[in-house]
């Protein structure tokens, strides 16, 4: 069904006397009003009002019907949605319909608010008394119509195809209509009220459960699946299976018939922009600006260099100038001399100026033999360093005894970044070695050195995997039947379980049971015992982890095809997944079993939760209510079935249709379905056609009467439908 809305303000209403009646067809979809004996509707827009606040003032305006999208822009309509006068197909909202009625007579061209032409407006079948009764009151008192007509739509678009010749006097009227359905029995032209049957199913149900669907399958669209959109996609797609279980296996089994009937919508998608592979000229140009950029670097960073060059000269010229005024002056008053410049002793002055000279050739670049050499001539671990480690703590005043500790503390620190350096410079004079060998035995033998590489990385790999379960969960059962379940001695080393046996027995004296630790002094060397520094396996590097470092990165030269083992036993190495870039296929949206399995619906309204007859079981209900029976008027009325409506546009209706009736009439039954010219506009056409004919007037009640007889004259109110 294409959209339709016909909202422009007509401009010829004066035209019309006051004697040709307004027709309205009041749908819980769309509001239709128009003037009778025309064939087509003045103005068409949807029954509907929306009540926003402006951004910018705040102030709540109304906007009936089809708002433009635009507005969004202007209007806040988050807080205040769409709403219907309409509670399943029933008018109880009279304050959104007085808006609706404005918005359609100002559409049509009236200026006032009176209004002086009859009106006819369609209702549903049996329509409630107070809903009858209110809609009179606003026509009456807020419009002033001189007299009001009510007719059903169903009814009328039968009428209107019997005149045209496409159903018969005698038939059911099946309307499945915007929220509910109606079958009405037609007996020689009139209609049959207490026959008719309703279901509380509709066109809003099958969009609703369409926008359900589609929003499960493709969550990440959820903002396109609008309710007009989905509407569209609704009419424009869904079609009525002839029958449903067969047709899902079709879809369940991939076929090739389900791919054929699979239909795609594409979402806007704009391709990433595609680099395309730099010129020469492109690339000469980029070489030249960074190899310009590179020159400026080294420029700033040579004027910086001799900038810490000169500086560190006139600080190392400093420093031997004070020296040279040391040898000077005495022993005794060189800390008053030293107190003005920050320094203590002249041994801090000379330790001042060795640092000096060791940052002045990093400076200038001097190979680090000269630097090591600089280093063991001017910084000695000796007594002229530290002269006071020498002297008897009882020779020494309490300030020597302070510099004592400081000198003390230095020669240790020293003596221990010498060890670290000559362990350093052996670790690398041992790899070096083991390189050269290795390289020696590649150039022997490329293919069995690749080898046996392989083969010891792989065995040094499996023990490290091996220490690191041992170390996380263990690899023995500790005498549990779970196999991976370890306790926690298990997981620790040699010095560990020798603190937890110490611990475990500390509280037993000699395996007597007697709790008394602590009442010798020898019981409390327990805890030197206990102290981490007895853990020399506890922590440290682990050789094998070294070597298997050094194994992959020597295969990683040799071997170019070489893929290094991740690390399964610590999680955070693991690379975190990388999201591939969104391509046009992400944004289709394809419709396969939702084309079918929506409207199904309509034949199985249990599917969405509500437990009331679908289409073809409501025919059989409706010709069992009827008050008078028999074989020749059941098959009067099934030989003509007649279809109007909205939702009667699905493809394949009316063979499914046929097919359900089939099914629970006697064998041999005749079955006719037939549908409404224009299923949508047949019901305001039959009512222009009836308010057009001269007998018309005798089927309205007057304001006089309403303001005379008060609401007992719409209560017996009774339409006649005469034939056109």
């Amino acid at each position: 069904m294409p959209f339709i809305s016909q909202i422009q303000r007509q401009s010829d209403y004066r035209l019309f006397p006051s004697s040709t009646p307004i027709v309205i067809d009041n749908g819980a979809s769309y509001f239709r009003i128009g003037w009778a004996g025309e064939t087509e509707p003045r103005v068409i827009f949807r029954n509907i009002v929306q009540r926003p606040r402006h951004k910018a003032t705040g102030e709540t305006v109304t906007i009936v019907g089809d708002h433009d999208p635009t507005l969004l822009k202007y209007f806040d309509c988050t807080r205040s949605g769409p709403r219907s006068a309409f509670d399943s197909n029933v008018v109880f909202q009279f304050e959104i319909m007085e808006y609706i009625l404005d918005f359609g007579f100002d559409r049509l061209g009236a200026n006032g608010s009176q209004i002086d032409h009859p009106i006819l407006i369609t209702e549903c079948v049996c329509n409630p008394f107070q809903s009858r009764s209110k809609m009179a009151e606003l026509l009456f008192e807020t419009y002033g119509v001189p007299s009001i007509a009510y007719g059903v739509d169903a009814a009328f678009s039968y009428k209107y195809n019997q005149q045209q010749g496409v159903c018969d006097k005698d038939g059911l009227a099946i309307c499945p209509g915007f929220t509910t359905t109606h079958v009405i029995p037609f007996i020689d032209g009139e209609p049959i009220y207490q026959g008719s049957c309703r279901t509380n199913i509709g066109g809003y149900h099958i969009t609703d459960y369409m926008k359900q669907l589609l929003s499960l399958k493709y969550p990440h669209h959820m903002a396109r699946f609008s309710w007009e959109k989905v509407e569209d996609l609704k009419m424009e797609h869904c079609y009525i299976a002839p029958d449903y279980v067969s047709e899902a296996r079709l879809f369940q089994k991939g076929t090739k018939e389900a791919e054929d009937k699979t239909r795609l919508w594409q979402l806007p998608w704009v391709p990433p922009p595609t680099e395309e592979p730099p010129s020469e000229e492109e690339i000469a140009r980029k070489a030249a600006i960074k190899e310009k950029q590179g020159q400026r670097l080294r420029e700033m960073a040579e004027a910086k260099r001799s900038s810490r060059i000169n500086e560190l000269e006139n600080e190392s010229h400093g420093l031997e100038f004070l020296l040279q005024q040391l040898e000077q002056v005495e022993e005794h008053d060189i800390p008053s001399f030293l107190s003005a410049t920050g320094y203590v002793s002249k041994q801090e002055v000379e330790s001042a100026l060795v640092k000096v000279r060791q940052s002045l050739l990093k400076a200038k670049g001097e190979p680090k033999a000269e630097q090591a050499e600089l280093e063991e001539k001017t910084d000695p671990a000796g007594g002229e360093r530290f002269p006071l480690l020498n002297i008897p703590d009882n020779m020494l005043t309490p300030e020597q005894l302070k510099e004592k500790k400081r000198q003390l503390f230095l020669k240790t620190t020293s003596e221990g970044r010498q060890r670290a350096k000559q362990k350093r410079y052996e670790e690398e004079l041992e790899r070096g070695r083991r390189n050269q060998q290795d390289e020696q035995k590649r150039l022997e033998n490329p293919e069995l050195y690749l080898e046996q590489l392989h083969a010891k990385y792989k065995d040094l790999s499996e023990k490290v995997e091996q220490r690191k379960r041992l170390k996380t969960n263990g690899g023995h059962t500790n005498g549990n039947s779970f196999s991976g379940s370890v306790g926690r001695g298990e997981r620790l080393n040699a010095a560990q379980r020798e603190r937890m046996r110490l611990l475990t027995t500390a509280a037993f004296d000699r395996g007597k049971g007697e709790d008394t630790f602590g009442a010798r002094d020898e019981d409390w060397q327990l805890y030197k015992l206990m102290s981490k520094d007895n853990d020399d396996d506890d922590e440290g590097p682990d050789e094998h982890e070294a070597e298997l470092a050094r194994l992959t990165s020597r295969l990683q030269e040799v071997d170019p095809t070489f893929v290094p083992r991740t690390d399964t036993a610590n999680p955070q190495s693991v690379e975190a997944p990388r999201f591939r870039p969104l391509t046009q296929e992400d944004f289709q949206i394809f419709f396969g079993v939702e084309r079918f399995r929506c409207p199904e619906i309509l034949f199985n309204p249990n599917w969405i939760g509500i437990d009331q007859a679908g289409l073809d079981e409501m025919a059989g209900v409706s010709i069992r209510r009827l008050p008078t029976k028999g074989q020749e008027l059941e098959e009067r009325l099934t030989s003509s079935v007649f279809l109007t409506g909205g939702s009667s546009l699905f493809p394949g209706m009316s063979e499914r249709l046929e097919a359900g009736i089939r099914m629970i009439r006697p064998c041999g039954s005749p079955i006719r379905i037939v549908k409404a010219l224009d299923p949508i506009l047949d019901a305001w056409r039959g009512a222009s056609a009836y308010a057009a004919a001269s007998h018309f007037p005798t089927q309205t009640f007057t304001k006089e009467d309403y303001y005379e007889k008060g609401e007992d004259c719409v209560r017996r109110y009774q339409f006649r439908y005469y034939t056109l």
